[in-house]
């Protein structure tokens, strides 16, 4: 029988279980189709999401916001029958939400700036004052050359962007083609089809010259007195994309405030700068840190298992979020379509073999911590990095020490992440993982006709599904649409419930539970890689050369 025709007798609730083929996966297409029903026209995905978005806000690692997204799902989940919901946590920093930012030209004329303060960076004590300064500040000798000059001033810290016709759509979906190449086996480091333009490979040197000037920088600042500081931001049509700044930890000073200026508004400061103009702004930023609570959360919860308890398929997605909008794109999108998932699956009473977990990630946008986090305390963990390296971002440094693997190691499943804005799901990454070929391409059969059906053995990184790969476990994550995530919403000010598409949360939904369903009630565990090896051993001081014989 072909897998058209079973896909039809399942659809008409004629079918319950067929093989994809003789010694490969089941595929129950009866309870996709039973999926599929519940996530589209029962659907609460659009509720949850206008709840982390339009009710709680954006929500920053640390602030009120998080905590608050984190005990409201924690609740939910709870209230849709699932057992065990509660936080685990683990070490953070401070916490920093804002209020306001107001910026004003006041001469030579005056008008109304685009600004948003980058987060733990301070605010002002009411209205300032200051003149504009441009000065780009990269290096030691920089800061020699503007010591003693900055005083009370407002420094614009770059160039002005040079800002060019839009050469491609806002809003973008993958084309056939794309998918197919997508599908092809890529050299790591080359471009996914669709994704951001290709750039030169990463350089851990350069970075790690950048991240240690930080602190220098900011010491600079604080000595001279500066006001503010105030770049612009990379994205156009006044979208202001920001991140953080300043310093987490309570016992150092985070330096003046910081803002990200809208592109449009920043080059038009610096056109009258060169023209020799003299350039006055007014701010007020109301902007506060939390030091009552240094502890980041996740939210975990789970659907027990029957006779393969307590072995573990987990589901997730990162909760946290900047702050310049409200997070919907990222990743309220991604914790609403996990939510969704366990919804579904717990609506249609299902009785999985394997316990079903959700987790909700905090401080993904600050490392994956997280994610991160929670892998070290359940399934392994490496040593604590050497002194010196422990300031470092663990995005930046290499592995610390040999793998220590925990009991729940071998009972781990499999793991699916959404984290990639609000496309609709087009299949997914197998994360180098050859012997999850078979599987996917089964578990995508019944998905096809929702456009779900391009797997590729590419990786794809920046986002906690690298958490449980980085230790050797399964952990995959989705392709989607791009929609606008790159070209408007990802962590600027659009990152708002108005840039969510309805239909294609429903389908990413309704694909992550059949996923989900299917890992859970497979016969055997899903298949490993081979666990990564551990990092050589960091060498040993060579003894002080022996003075020379005389």
């Amino acid at each position: 029988m072909t897998r058209r025709l079973a896909l039809v007798l399942a659809l008409c609730g004629s079918w319950s279980t067929v093989t994809a083929s003789a010694h490969e996966e089941n595929v129950d297409y009866a309870t996709v189709a039973r999926i599929r029903e519940e996530a589209f026209s029962n659907s609460k995905v659009m509720e949850t999401l206008s709840r982390l978005t339009d009710g709680i806000g954006p929500r920053l690692t640390g602030s009120p916001q998080y905590k608050k997204a984190h005990d409201w799902t924690r609740e939910q989940l709870e209230s849709w029958g699932l057992q065990s919901a509660h936080l685990e946590s683990w070490e953070f920093g401070r916490g920093w939400s804002y209020e306001a930012a107001s910026v004003r030209m006041i001469a030579p004329s005056v008008a109304p700036l685009i600004a948003v303060p980058k987060a733990w960076t301070p605010g002002t004590p009411g209205a300032v004052k200051g003149k504009v300064v441009k000065a780009k500040l990269e290096s030691e000798a920089d800061l020699e050359k503007w010591k003693g000059k900055l005083a009370g001033v407002v420094l614009f810290t770059a160039d002005a962007r040079e800002l060019k016709a839009p050469d491609k759509a806002y809003f973008l979906r993958y084309t056939d083609q794309e998918l197919d190449e997508l599908a092809q086996f890529s050299i790591p480091g080359a471009q996914r089809p669709g994704g951001p333009p290709p750039g030169v490979p990463f350089d851990r040197e350069a970075a790690m010259r950048r991240f240690r000037f930080q602190p220098v920088l900011r010491k600079f600042l604080i000595e001279e007195k500066v006001l503010a500081t105030v770049e612009p931001s990379d994205r156009d049509g006044g979208i202001v994309r920001v991140g953080g700044g300043g310093s987490r930890e309570k016992k150092e000073d985070p330096g003046p405030p910081a803002l990200v200026l809208a592109a449009e508004h920043y080059n038009r400061i610096c056109r009258l700068i060169d023209k020799k103009q003299e350039v006055e702004l007014e701010l007020d930023i109301k902007a506060q840190f939390h030091d009552e609570d240094s502890l980041g959360y996740n939210t975990i919860a789970e659907i027990p298992g029957t006779d393969k308890n307590p072995e573990i398929v987990m589901v997730g997605a990162h909760l946290d979020s900047w702050h310049a909008g409200t997070g919907a794109t990222d990743n309220a999108a991604g914790s609403a379509v996990a939510m969704e998932a366990v919804r579904i699956l717990k609506a249609l009473d299902i009785k999985p073999k394997r316990t079903i977990r959700i987790g909700l990630w905090g401080g993904e946008e600050q490392g994956l911590l997280g994610s991160r986090a929670y892998v070290k305390a359940h399934f392994a963990s490496r040593p604590e990095p050497p002194e010196g390296q422990r300031d470092i971002p663990s995005y930046m440094r290499p592995p610390s020490g040999p793998l220590t693997v925990k009991p729940d190691h071998a009972k781990f499943s499999v793991y699916f992440n959404l984290d990639n804005g609000t496309g609709k799901i087009r299949g997914i990454y197998a994360q180098g993982n050859l012997a999850a070929d078979t599987v996917f391409k089964a578990w995508l059969a019944p998905l096809a006709d929702l456009g779900a059906a391009t797997l590729t053995n590419r990786n794809t990184g920046g986002t906690d599904h690298q958490s449980f790969d980085s230790v050797g476990l399964p952990g995959f994550q989705f392709i989607q649409d791009q929609a606008d995530y790159f070209t408007r919403t990802h962590h600027t000010n659009m990152d708002v419930a108005d840039r969510l598409q309805r239909d294609d949360m429903m389908q990413a939904s309704a694909v992550m539970a059949s996923f989900v369903y299917h890992a859970a009630m497979r016969a055997e565990r899903f298949p490993r890689k081979s666990m990564p090896k551990d990092p050589p051993p960091s060498p040993v001081p060579s003894p002080p050369a022996s003075p020379p014989a005389k």
